[in-house]
């Protein structure tokens, strides 16, 4: 349990909120490019340099021994994953914006001549840091410090299986799924991760 619980928390809040979001557009556009395989790997390669290496700084942060640390930490963490949430509400076309910006990027290093792996991989490092998911590992880290590994192995399977989605049903997500929906069932799943964390906090201190 100790091992599933953050996995799986890392594994639903990456693999949802990057449905439809601009690694998406990436793996797309190298779809006929590559094969399959070393596009997956790209993107695991740069989730591990991305959410991975905030993952660890915040376990880092997180394995101080002090309740009271510990304790703003819980807070700071359910708090980051409400206004996440919410946030994704409110701010809906800045998001379109800041995609489409992220997109001309990933357009501009799709053709460096270059190993596509290395391509794949240096676009999500530029385009994760900074954004929520990245900043949702870092709270993972500080809330779950020993457990290093089952974060980061969730974050890369999130990623991964978002992302091979993309490459396989590209068409049909483009079809079926819209992205106000997408994006909608991703700030959901922030703020119930929040609402169900602050709920622990409290049950843990009342039992």
């Amino acid at each position: 349990m100790e091992f599933i619980y953050p996995f799986v928390i890392a594994f639903m809040l990456v693999f949802f909120a990057e449905l439809g979001d601009k690694t998406q557009l990436l793996v797309l556009s190298f779809s006929t490019k590559d094969k399959a395989r070393n596009i997956l790997f790209g993107v695991a390669l740069g989730t591990f340099f991305s959410h991975g290496l905030a993952i660890l700084f915040g376990s880092k942060l997180g394995s101080f021994e002090n309740s009271t640390f510990s304790f703003y930490a819980d807070i700071f963490t359910y708090s980051s994953f409400l206004l996440f949430g919410i946030l994704g509400f409110i701010c809906t076309n800045k998001d379109n914006d800041e995609t489409s910006s992220k997109s001309s990027l990933l357009n501009k290093l799709n053709n460096i001549k270059l190993n596509y792996i290395l391509i794949i991989a240096l676009s999500i490092v530029i385009g994760e840091i900074g954004d929520k998911t990245f900043l949702a590992s870092l709270g993972l880290g500080l809330q779950y410090p020993s457990s290093k590994f089952s974060l980061i192995l969730g974050s890369i399977t999130g990623m991964v299986l978002s992302n091979s989605f993309a490459l396989f049903f590209g068409k049909f997500l483009g079809n079926k799924l819209k992205p106000s929906l997408v994006q909608f069932l991703s700030n959901i799943i922030f703020i119930l991760f929040g609402i169900l964390g602050f709920v622990c906090m409290f049950l843990s201190t009342v039992l």
